[in-house]
């Protein structure tokens, strides 16, 4: 999870990740930053994110991120 936040930092730094649960819809987060951190999680922890999930769902927070990486790593 550490390592995500430091991604997510460096995508868009000065935002509480371990807490913010609006990404998107506060629009923290937008079109060009989730298409960085899709690039900057799929290379970290060697995932594919389809198309099919990018989702504001999974998007809205750290937390949630996180569940999907590990939904895609099969370790959920």
């Amino acid at each position: 999870m550490e390592e995500l936040i430091e991604i997510l930092e460096d995508i868009q730094p000065g935002v509480d990740y371990k807490t913010h649960e609006k990404l998107i819809d506060d629009h923290v987060l937008d079109s060009f930053g989730i298409l960085s951190l899709v690039s900057e999680i799929e290379d970290a922890f060697d995932i594919e994110v389809s198309p099919a999930e990018l989702v504001p769902d999974n998007f809205n927070s750290a937390e949630r991120l996180w569940k999907m990486i590990q939904r895609l790593k099969g370790e959920e």
